[in-house]
């Protein structure tokens, strides 16, 4: 059983290609309603704030990916940080999941965006059928290899930044180059802003998917960490000039009307019915490549952890590269949860599961690897108070709004630490009997 990983096979401009395909793809467009309706007139700020947390979170990867660059990234993070045990296993499964859980968010959202362009009401059905088409697209691509992926990835997000910022640009313009939000009557409180950069930090998670092709990217002691800053750099630039234009066309009840497609119904007001149709287009262009690159890093992860013997695998007849039966676990799930979910739900989920593997990361390194790869503690404890100020409230929001998702969200966790302390258990049975 072999991963086959093919070290220099990504580029600088191929990894930064990655990082923002998996942002861009789910961020903007899944999320920009979800914020605002949580957030209220100032709800492009979120974004910001979001970017600020992203920051500081993106510290303890670029230190530990200049360190020990790896296929597994964030699985090699936690094995050196706890050793090959529960912890180290336990999280890493989780930041798989909401790598798989932003899948199934970006494949609705391409569903959605699409069905816009037939007017059909029949969305319940429909959307979830396009959702689970664009995965099997992914997947297809993805077993071409990491060249075609690299060069679709590159292709794809020049489309969509460029568009997406004409978009912005001529949004703002029709809008009287107004930088701020349309006046809303109602008060948002600030518990609700502090939510929503729960939801922002989830549109910017996606440069963990250029520390989990670490092996793979040329000269990846310099290039990782240069990758994540500059990906998310050019997120932020692309969210804060969208969600303005989006703001400046719509008044909060609008967006929040159309929070599944609020980037199209702002083209509509500021660029007409053509804008409208352009905007759809980006869209599409946009979540395809966010799910391409998302589909490819999760494989991978899966991969290392399967090496490194903290998951079990088995082929199901499969032939082939271990990196293909991984591929076939990472969409049949993501395919479930677009047909079971729906955006505000899978958007929760991710958050939940990625702020608690965000702060098991962080605390490790702190306790454990900060002096080795030179990391400054106050960073690190910084990172770990916001993640945790952030996850808090969420959670508080959505035990008022949705308990179901917040016991859904609290079992799945559990379960998986019980199902990880089970399998570690009875793999050093197995082997103390051998």
């Amino acid at each position: 059983m072999t991963t086959d990983y093919q070290k220099n096979s990504i580029s600088l401009t191929g990894a930064v290609s990655m990082g923002t395909g998996v942002m861009i793809g789910a961020g903007i467009f899944a999320l920009t309603g979800q914020i605002a309706e949580l957030a209220g007139t100032w709800f492009p700020l979120s974004f910001l704030v979001g970017a600020v947390v992203t920051f500081f979170s993106a510290y303890s990867y670029i230190k530990m990916s200049n360190a020990y660059p790896s296929a597994g990234g964030i699985a090699m993070i936690l094995e050196k940080a706890y050793g090959p045990g529960v912890v180290a296993a336990s999280a890493s499964l989780l930041m798989a999941f909401s790598m798989v859980i932003n899948e199934s968010l970006v494949a609705r959202t391409f569903g959605t965006y699409t069905l816009q362009l037939f007017g059909t009401e029949n969305t319940k059905l429909l959307v979830p059928v396009l959702g689970v088409g664009l995965i099997v697209f992914a997947f297809l691509v993805n077993i071409s290899g990491n060249r075609s992926i690299g060069l679709f990835s590159l292709i794809m997000a020049l489309l969509k930044i460029g568009g997406i910022a004409l978009f912005g640009i001529a949004a703002l313009w029709a809008s009287g180059l107004q930088f701020e939000p349309s006046k809303s009557e109602v008060d948002y409180p600030l518990a609700g802003f502090v939510a929503s950069v729960a939801l922002s930090i989830l549109a910017f998670k996606g440069f963990t998917t250029i520390t989990n092709s670490g092996a793979e990217i040329v000269d990846p002691h310099r290039n990782v960490g240069r990758a994540i800053v500059i990906s998310v750099s050019i997120c932020v630039v692309v969210y804060l000039l969208v969600a303005f234009a989006v703001g400046s066309n719509l008044t909060i009840p609008e967006i929040i009307q159309a929070k599944d497609y609020s980037l199209a119904q702002a083209a509509k007001p500021a660029l007409g019915q053509a804008g409208f149709y352009l905007t759809i287009v980006l869209a599409i262009v946009a979540t395809a490549s966010g799910l391409l690159a998302s589909v490819f890093a999760v494989s991978r992860m899966l991969a290392m952890l399967t090496n490194m013997k903290l998951i079990p695998h088995s082929h199901f007849g499969m032939a082939g590269r271990i990196q293909k039966h991984t591929l076939v676990y990472t969409v049949v799930v993501a395919a479930l949860l677009t047909i079971f979910f729906d955006l505000s739900r899978i958007a929760s989920l991710g958050v939940f599961f990625y702020l608690v593997m965000d702060i098991v990361i962080h605390w490790g390194v702190f306790r454990n690897l900060r002096h080795d790869i030179g990391a400054r503690g106050s960073i690190l404890l910084s990172a770990i108070s916001l993640d945790t100020i952030v996850l808090a409230v969420f959670v508080v929001m959505k035990i008022r709004t949705d308990m179901a998702i917040v016991v859904t969200a609290a079992v799945a966790t559990i379960a998986v630490f019980a199902f990880e302390y089970w399998f570690l258990s009875n793999r050093k049975i197995t082997s103390h009997e051998r």
